[in-house]
């Protein structure tokens, strides 16, 4: 039996109703309770958010000359979603970008909005992808890194990655400086790409970071990074190393490295090549560190500038037997002579009459044991072990420069640092920045600090002179100027076991004019098979300073019979 029309009408009432009910629920939630996040969810479909890289500064040398700066490029981007065919529009790209179809049919399948496909592509690159005109495919305005000298000053400038952040040397150190501030753009597009009448658009533009002026001189640096590559070669040697200083501010005009690199190309050498060994390596130095010894002496005034030691060529020092590098009877020596003739057995006599605990202080006083404060990344500070820790052999070893590392630019420190009269200034690469308005920022002034008295730096500065004139460094000898220096030939320790192998480091390292000075060097050549620091290393200090000389025209003098002299006693 049907049921009357009354109560059907009811009943559908009723089912109506609990529809409209359920329907005005779901509405409420989503409109009241849920809002905000479907409201979050339309957003992402429809706005795309871009950070806008900052150009980045450039990097100057001393007569502001450009190092490393920043050209005009361009970001491929794409947006996948619009992307009719990803296949055959990557297959397209794959031949302008140069890059992988399958990389790029990866991007372009991407459940994104927006995906790189390539950073940092010079503009013909771009202007090929423009005419390509392919939907949901464009270009942002960002900038690449390029270093006009290519190989010139490589190890020291570094270089940065394709986001735009340093990886090594001054790049990486100062980034923070260079980088400026990236801006950013928020634009709001309907689901084929395109931007929305009226929409959201915001953009905050990118501030350019601030230049840097570096103490280097390029013609100088040029000069000394071929002189450098010259000398490696005509020795048969693995590498090596040059720096020029200023012994007076402690600016650092060259730094050099062999063998070289394009930084424009650096993905293309392995990352040891890269490596600023001047800074970031050590290596046992040999002779060039019985300066500190003959300084030491001298300020304790534990041995007379006249007094005569009597050497033999050979000397025990507990188990060990040292040798001074020719056999000779035993003769009577002053301080001058063990430094010029680079008297091994001597140099120990005279550290014997210090003591380990003086040697050491004065060790670290020249700066070995920590970093230069030269500021460069992977710096190492050097290994110099305590006094207390020394062995019964350390008293032979040490004052001639074994059992001991430095790295180039702490050794020539040393040297420098007599140079200056004895103040120790900390080693610069920086000279300021200049913002964006093009005002110079100077770096604060290098206040130095006193290691030796100036009498004791006039005494040293005259035993260089006669190791220069007719002592083992007679190879550094410059027309026109004295010179004071020292050579060096070092044995290399065996790699991870105690004992030394049958390669050398050969060093010479020296300052010029030596009553006056201008400049100081350090020429350090790897694995020469000259072996010896006057051979190897002398004539490669000789070609650096002379040049250097010569451009901060410094001019020449007739020179005395005999080299300035340690005549006080």
């Amino acid at each position: 039996m049907s049921r009357p029309p009354a109560a059907r009408l009811v009943g559908l009432f009723i089912i109506f109703s609990l529809a409209f009910a359920g329907v005005a629920t779901r509405l409420v939630a989503l409109q009241v309770n849920d809002a905000s996040q479907f409201e979050a969810l339309a957003a992402a479909q429809r706005v795309r958010r871009v950070t806008l890289p900052a150009e980045r500064g450039i990097i100057y040398d001393r007569s502001m000359r450009e190092l490393a700066l920043s050209l005009p490029a361009r970001a491929v981007y794409a947006d996948p979603h619009v992307i009719a065919e990803p296949r055959t529009e990557a297959s397209r790209l794959a031949e302008v970008l140069d890059l992988p179809a399958g990389e790029l049919t990866r991007l372009l399948e991407a459940d994104d909005r927006f995906v790189y496909l390539a950073r940092r592509v010079d503009l013909r690159v771009a202007r090929q992808v423009e005419r390509l005109d392919i939907e949901g495919v464009g270009l942002l305005e960002e900038s690449k890194r390029h270093y006009p000298g290519g190989p010139l000053a490589a190890h020291l400038l570094g270089f940065v990655g394709i986001d735009g952040r340093g990886l090594a040397g001054v790049e990486l150190e100062h980034h923070a400086v260079l980088e400026g501030r990236a801006g950013s753009m928020v634009v709001e597009q309907d689901p084929s790409g395109l931007a929305i009448p009226q929409g959201l658009r915001e953009e905050r533009a990118p501030s350019r970071g601030r230049d840097v002026v570096l103490t280097i001189d390029t013609d100088l640096q040029y000069h000394a990074e071929r002189a450098l590559a010259d000398a490696v070669r005509a020795n048969g040697a693995k590498g090596g190393a040059v720096i020029v200083m200023d012994p007076a501010t402690g600016e650092i005009l060259a730094m050099a490295n062999a063998p070289g690199f394009d930084a424009n190309d650096f993905a293309a050498v392995s990352p040891d090549r890269t490596r600023n060994r001047a800074v970031t390596d050590v290596y046992e130095p040999g002779s060039v560190n019985k300066v500190i010894t003959a300084s030491a002496a001298l300020e304790e005034d534990v041995i007379g500038v006249r007094e005569r030691l009597w050497v033999p060529d050979r000397y025990q020092v507990g188990d060990k037997l040292f040798r001074d590098s020719h056999r000779h009877p035993t003769a009577a020596m002053t301080i001058t002579d063990i430094i010029a003739q680079s008297s091994n057995v001597g140099t120990i006599m005279t550290a014997q009459r210090l003591g380990p605990e003086t040697i050491d202080s004065y060790m670290r006083a020249f700066g070995f044991g920590e970093e230069t404060g030269v500021g460069f990344p992977g710096e190492a500070d050097g290994i110099l072990m305590p006094s207390d820790e020394w062995w019964t052999t350390s008293m032979g070893t040490i004052p001639i420069g074994q059992g001991i590392a430095v790295t180039p630019l702490q050794m020539l420190s040393v040297y420098a640092t007599i140079a200056a009269g004895g103040v120790r200034m900390e080693p610069r690469l920086v000279r300021g920045t200049v913002g964006p308005g093009g005002a110079f920022s100077p770096r604060e002034a290098n206040q130095g600090s006193r290691v030796i008295s100036p009498r004791t730096a006039r005494l040293v500065t005259g035993m260089l002179a006669q190791a220069v004139f007719d002592g083992t460094g007679q190879q550094a000898q410059i027309p026109g100027f004295w010179v004071a220096g020292k050579t060096g030939t070092a044995r290399k320790p065996l790699e991870g076991e105690l004992g030394y192998s049958d390669e050398y480091v050969a060093s010479f390292m020296g300052f010029a004019p030596a009553a006056d000075p201008a400049i100081a060097v350090a020429a350090i050549i790897d694995e020469p098979t000259t072996v010896y620091g006057g051979i190897a290393a002398a004539p490669l200090f000789r070609e650096v300073a002379s040049f250097a000389l010569a451009g901060m025209h410094i001019p020449t003098t007739e020179r005395p019979r005999t080299p300035p002299s340690a005549k006080e006693g």
